[in-house]
């Protein structure tokens, strides 16, 4: 079986309020790939956190997307690129795309070009629904997501300026 070129991690719990922001867009971005017919070029996973078993998703990949909610991110939300950095430890239970960009390379193997969508949230407590700020936001980082999956020229030309930290937790 061929690798889809792209790949789009997203993590988030969807009992946290707007921590479910990464899993809700990725299972929106489904549904419209398979109505698009373009599912075939890309590969969606999502979990609770990025662990260094995510770097084996990222190896042979032409582009990889990280789809997260954050806590501070100016709204609707911010694109970035991302390149391998931080340190990475054995005990490690959760990691930043940057590190696991990192442990990609550690093992030998190429990171693709990556980027990071961190949809603006803002209540991430235990048991409440996604509030209606993240629900806009997440309607604006859903157009932004149609447009990269139409075609890879776009994001380079959707970069935002990297402010705010991207994790919900």
């Amino acid at each position: 079986m061929a690798i889809a070129p792209i790949v789009i991690l997203a993590c988030g719990n969807p009992s946290r309020g707007d921590d479910a922001l990464g899993p809700l867009l990725l299972d929106r971005l489904q549904d419209w790939l398979d109505g698009q017919r373009l599912a075939a070029g890309f590969e969606l996973i999502g979990d609770y956190q990025w662990q260094v078993e995510n770097a084996l998703d990222l190896a042979g990949r032409r582009l990889a997307l990280f789809i997260d909610a954050g806590q501070g991110t100016p709204a609707p939300f911010v694109f970035r690129r991302v390149h391998a950095s931080g340190r990475v430890l054995p005990s490690t239970h959760t990691l930043s795309p940057e590190a696991v960009l990192a442990v990609l390379q550690r093992i030998g193997q190429p990171a693709p070009p990556a980027f990071v969508l961190c949809v603006a949230g803002e209540c991430f407590a235990l048991g409440v629904g996604l509030s209606e700020a993240a629900s806009a936001h997440a309607d604006r980082a859903f157009s932004l997501l149609q447009e990269l999956c139409r075609s890879s020229a776009a994001w380079e030309a959707h970069l935002t300026a990297a402010r705010g930290e991207c994790d919900g937790r």
